[in-house]
């Protein structure tokens, strides 16, 4: 992955009223996940800079609220329960027991189910294990629907529809992931809201410690922001510790710092006794490629018609936005001329990124999941499907579990209009026998 940094414009949030899924604009979290997605920082320079300016700028966080403060409750008495004497759950079986999956993107981390164009329904999860997927991740704007002043309760109606949402997921056999998703607040100023966050985790983990071992946690999407490398990982600890006063059984998921990003992975700190942790990375290289003329990310993003692999047959002129940033124009140059070997839209990116994460996995004991990945839907269906099927590929030679992104919207492996799947995207996931 290439050391650079990638200069975005100010992201757009597109707002859907209609009910169901509809393959439009992505999210707002998309637009913020990918803007450092495959950039690659030296610890040096990240610990230089974010550090010093929470110091001078950051108040103190009043004290973490004790347990009687913070208001727990309890999940639909309908939905599954594990037996209270399960015996310690082995991560590594846990880990592969997430094999294929898929993300319910665009729904419920919007700040309102649907404004963002997905209203998830019943039918969906049925849809999702026919096809073959075996989980679900969730994003979910947990800060979005709980108090910002102390005891920070979740609102009861939006337990309940996380309470639908298991329910319809484990009737159908699936895994599920409760991922902590857009909480802006925290990736801007985690000092200011680690009491918020920690009080967050100790009602989610209240409410379903009693659920069955495939019910997982993942304590923040794509630390980014203030959570710089030395902050998440003095986060991440206090976040376990708070899951773990409530629920010493369930699996946690913890992303890799700037962004989920696989070169991340080196700069993780998780305490040596917790062993029931997954690490996870998200992949979303080249950007250029996987998110070409979206909307919600910089101009120099503008360029259409970028293939996979390159090189193109025919020369692709960048947009002027693009010859303006250096790296950008330097990857076209590159992109039209080079052979595929060596192309930085060829496979060999890729299988060195997975490469360092799987070594990764053997100098650190605890295993690894690919949490995101997906190219929007402005690129040529043959290249999304090429690039989707080799990168699946490599994550399962590793032994990577994996979850697309997404669903149903701009990055879709269904079309909701269609009430069908993309025959090449679900291909190229999940192979025809």
């Amino acid at each position: 992955m290439q050391k650079r940094m990638i200069t975005l414009t100010a992201l757009l949030l597109v707002f859907f009223g209609a009910a169901g899924c509809t393959d439009g604009t992505p999210n707002q979290e998309k637009a913020a996940a990918n803007k450092a997605e495959n950039v690659t920082q030296s610890p040096s320079k990240d610990e230089k800079t974010a550090p010093s300016q929470g110091a001078a700028a950051v108040p103190t966080p009043d004290p973490a609220p004790s347990q009687a403060e913070v208001p727990l409750t309890t999940p639909d008495p309908k939905l599954p329960k594990r037996d209270p004497q399960a015996a310690p759950l082995d991560v590594f079986k846990q880990s592969k027991q997430l094999g294929r999956g898929v993300n319910l993107g665009n729904a419920l981390e919007a700040p309102v189910e649907g404004q963002w164009g997905v209203t998830l329904e019943e039918s969906y999860f049925k849809t999702i294990k026919d096809a073959g997927f075996e989980t679900v991740r969730v994003p979910i704007k947990w800060s979005g629907h709980a108090d910002t002043n102390a005891p920070y309760a979740i609102e009861a109606a939006f337990f309940d529809r996380i309470d639908w949402v298991l329910d319809h997921a484990l009737k159908q056999g699936l895994n599920v992931v409760l991922d902590m998703h857009n909480y802006d607040e925290f990736n801007a100023n985690a000092n200011e809201q680690e009491t918020r966050f920690l009080a967050l985790w100790r009602q989610i983990s209240a409410r379903y410690k009693e659920l069955p071992n495939n019910v997982y946690y993942e304590l923040a999407n794509e630390p980014n922001g203030s959570l710089t490398w030395s902050k998440w990982n003095k986060m991440l600890k206090k976040g376990l510790e708070t899951v773990r006063s409530e629920d010493q059984w369930h699996t946690v998921i913890i992303d890799s710092a700037n962004w989920s990003n696989y070169a991340s992975l080196v700069s993780l700190d998780i305490p040596d006794n917790e062993q029931n942790v997954i690490v996870s990375f998200h992949y979303y290289d080249p950007f250029l490629f996987t998110h070409q003329g979206a909307d919600w990310v910089g101009p120099e993003n503008g360029t259409a018609g970028v293939v996979w692999p390159g090189p193109p047959a025919q020369k692709v002129e960048p947009v002027d936005a693009a010859k303006q940033v250096q790296w950008v124009n330097d990857w076209f140059g590159a992109y039209n001329t080079q052979p595929t070997e060596t192309n930085p839209a060829g496979p060999h990116a890729i299988v060195e990124a997975f490469d360092k994460a799987e070594s990764w996995v053997k100098e650190n004991n605890r295993p690894i999941w690919l949490g995101e990945f997906g190219a929007y839907s402005n690129a040529d269906m043959a290249s999304r499907a090429r690039w989707t099927s080799f990168v699946r590929e490599q994550a399962e030679k590793h032994g990577f579990g994996w979850s697309y992104w997404e669903f149903c919207a701009g990055f879709g492996v269904y079309d909701p209009a269609a009430n069908a799947y993309r025959k090449e995207l679900l291909d190229a996931l999940i192979p025809p026998k």
